[in-house]
Order: structure tokens, then C-alpha cells, then sequence
């Protein structure tokens, strides 16, 4: 049986691709290669000295990329947090920029044996790779309450994280809660009992989710994972854009180029000492949205935010990171 065929539409792709600035004879790193949108506008962009590595962990996503005839081309099955290691095993040196679209795409969406979403019935998966991990099925059936709780308001920032967890563990008692369909009749059924208003055309099952799809493919840990990786590659000048999709991710990534941006030089030393570039990055442009054009043809590029910014001939020091304070996943 052939996979089912999903339209996706790459999110700020004209924008994307011109903040990497790409240089024809550059070799640059999609990081998530989703259906080859961006990949695509990169390669147009490369001239035959050019090479372009892209990442998905995705296996759907890994087989639409070897549709792609180029030479200049390498699709690879790996996670954001393998970067360093995929590009040694390449030989692949420094890069001149890297793209790294996050979150879920829109055939992983509306494909319904994916287990993602509400929208239709189908297993409790929501594995991006179901070659690797728990299915959300089966954490949610041995999870305590507590984690459960934990997870949906912190990773889902719902209010009513409490009452639904509560209500998950009750309804497994009953039977196991292994298709999408069940579990939102649960948490619609617990939210809606506290609440009559929510976002306008919000499923009351949205916020549980996308806390458990974040936390069964360990997405903000695979993101605090790739950034450092992706500034030691990045050769001066070279640039790194970062699509975001929901506050927790735009959060980690906003906090994570501005602590690897700012000056740390004490404040009483000599103006020409003060000139020399001293943070590893530097803030390339303010952060840009989609705009009401594309919205009205992509409704999924509303929440999207691009952030771009460029190497510095400076030494990274991880004890920048210190600076960033807790990891989100842990606060």
C-alpha cells in the first residue's frame, strides 16, 4: 500500500531562505527536512560547488527526500541532537548556515494512523520516529498522575492540568486509552465540566496534545541539544535560522541566541578593548512573523516566528549557557 499522499506547505520559506544568505559554493544543513520546501529553495540557490545535508527523523519524510535527484544533496534519518556526530561521519566541516524548522508537520498531522491528532481517530502514537521511544499510549499507561500532570501543564500550559490528569488515570483504570479518539472525549469531557470559554476554536483537548507529542519525542531537548552543536559548526559569518511554532520552544531559542549574543566584557574596560567582538553570535534582525498573506493561505504559519543570527570569529564558551538559567523542561 503507497503512503498517503498530505499537502504541506514550508512555513516562511522565501523569509528563511534569505536570512541563511546563501552563498552558492556554501554547504548548509536543513535540519528538518519535513517534505523539502526549504531544501528545495537552498538547492536553487547553490551553485555545483554547493552541498546541502538535510535531517529528519522522520522515516516518511527520509523516503519524500529521495525523490531528490541532486548530487549536491544528502538526505539523513537523524534527530537534531546528532548533528555533530551525522556531519563527522560525513566529513562534513564547517557550515556557512543552518535552517531548523521545529515542531510537528502537516502530513504528520493529518495522517491519522500517526496518532497526532484530535481531528480524527487513530492509535495513541504520536512518535515523529516510531522507530524510536514510547508511543504516547504507553506512557500515558504507566505514568503516575502526578507526571501526567506535570507534563500537560508545563508542556501544554493547561490550567486545567490537574482535573485532567486525574481523569486520564480514571479513564485507564476503566480500559486502556490507546486511540486518539478516546483520550479527547476524556479531556474534553474534564475541561469543558470547569469552563465555558476557551481560545475561539480551540478543541479543549488541544493543550494535552501538544504537551504529549513535545514530551514523547523529547522536542525542547532535542532543540537545547542542537543549538550548541550547530554554533560550533557554523563557520564565521555563517547563519543560523530557527522557525518556532509554540512559546516553549520560541522561549528556549530566544533565551539561548541572546545569552550567545550579548557583550560580557566588564563594563570598565577601554572603548577599543569593548569594540572587539566578543559574543559568539550576533542578532541578525528582528524576529519576523508570517505575513497575513501567507496566514490566509497556510493557517498554520500563525504561530510561527522566525529567529536568525550570525557566527562571530569568537570562541564559544559553553559556560555561556550557564547564563540561560533552568532548562524549561525542568522548571
Amino acid at each position: 500500500m503507497s503512503e498517503p499522499a498530505f499537502a504541506h506547505r514550508a512555513v516562511l520559506l522565501e523569509e528563511a531562505v534569505a536570512a541563511l544568505a546563501v552563498r552558492p559554493d556554501g554547504t548548509y544543513l536543513d535540519a528538518t527536512f519535513g517534505r523539502g520546501g526549504h531544501s528545495r529553495a537552498i538547492l536553487q540557490q547553490l551553485g555545483p560547488a554547493g552541498r546541502l545535508i538535510a535531517f529528519d527523523r522522520d522515516p516518511q519524510a527520509v523516503a519524500a527526500a529521495h525523490a531528490i535527484k541532486d548530487p549536491r544533496f544528502v538526505i539523513e534519518h537523524a534527530h537534531f541532537s546528532e548533528l555533530e556526530r551525522v556531519l563527522d561521519r560525513l566529513a562534513v566541516g564547517q557550515l556557512q548556515g543552518v535552517l531548523a524548522d521545529l515542531g510537528v508537520s502537516s502530513p504528520q498531522l493529518e495522517d491519522a494512523s500517526r496518532g497526532f491528532s484530535f481531528r480524527a481517530d487513530g492509535p495513541l502514537d504520536m512518535r515523529m520516529d516510531p522507530t524510536r521511544g514510547v508511543s504516547a499510549a504507553d506512557w500515558l499507561a504507566t505514568a503516575t498522575e502526578q507526571q501526567i500532570r506535570e507534563a500537560i501543564g508545563g508542556y501544554g500550559e493547561e490550567r486545567f492540568a490537574k482535573q485532567v490528569a486525574k481523569a486520564i488515570v480514571d479513564a485507564r483504570a476503566r480500559e486502556p486509552l490507546v486511540r486518539t479518539e478516546q483520550l479527547a472525549a476524556v479531556v474534553a469531557a474534564a475541561v469543558r465540566k470547569r469552563e465555558t470559554r476557551r481560545e475561539v476554536g480551540q478543541n479543549p483537548a488541544t493543550r494535552t496534545f501538544q504537551a504529549l507529542r513535545i514530551l514523547v519525542n523529547r522536542e525542547l531537548e532535542e532543540v537545547a541539544l542542537m543549538l550548541p552543536q550547530a554554533i560550533r559548526r557554523l563557520a564565521p559569518g555563517g547563519r543560523l535560522a530557527v522557525i518556532a511554532f509554540h512559546s516553549l520552544e520560541d522561549r528556549l531559542v530566544k533565551r539561548f541566541l541572546r545569552a550567545c549574543s550579548e557583550d560580557r566584557l566588564p563594563p570598565d574596560l577601554p572603548i577599543r578593548a569593548r569594540d572587539l567582538p566578543q559574543a559568539p553570535l550576533r542578532i541578525a534582525g528582528k524576529a519576523r512573523r508570517a505575513s497575513a498573506v501567507e496566514i490566509a493561505a497556510n493557517p498554520r504559519a500563525r504561530s510561527a516566528t522566525l529567529r536568525v543570527a550570525e557566527r562571530t570569529g569568537a570562541v564559544f564558551n559553553e559556560s555561556i549557557l550557564h547564563s540561560i538559567g533552568p532548562e524549561p523542561w525542568r522548571s
